[in-house]
């Protein structure tokens, strides 16, 4: 495209987003949550509290609703994977991991495809 054809677009889609702004700043709905968001700001500031303890004061329990769930989600919780040993029929080479990320057998899996690959896994708990 030519820089004054993408120059042209530009042009386009500006003009297109300024009118869209212009509907959106006749909406009345629009309007009225600029004006409450204002005046609750101006009232957060006059009595120095922030939205969280409005939150606090509004629900108090919204802070014990969240610490379970991210008490679930500690990395100490979760299974520990299984030892996985892959035994190469081509050359007899052993490899035992816990994870995918191992350097021989991803080799192997390139060279082989990953499907064959784990077909030469046995599990060990």
């Amino acid at each position: 495209m030519s820089r004054l054809a993408e120059f042209r677009q530009l042009e386009k889609h500006l003009a297109e987003q300024l009118a869209a702004l212009e509907a959106m700043k006749g909406d009345e709905g629009l309007k009225k949550e600029v004006e409450f968001e204002t005046k609750l700001r101006e009232l957060l500031a006059q009595y120095g509290y922030g939205l969280r303890n409005v939150i606090a004061i509004l629900d108090p329990q919204a802070s014990t609703r969240r610490a379970p769930a991210a008490a679930g989600s500690k990395a100490g919780t979760r299974k520990p994977r299984q030892v996985k040993i892959y035994k190469n029929p081509h050359s007899g080479e052993v490899v035992e991991t816990k994870g995918g990320n191992h350097k021989i057998l991803k080799d192997w899996k390139a060279e082989y495809g990953s499907d064959t690959v784990e077909s030469w896994v046995s599990d060990r708990g």
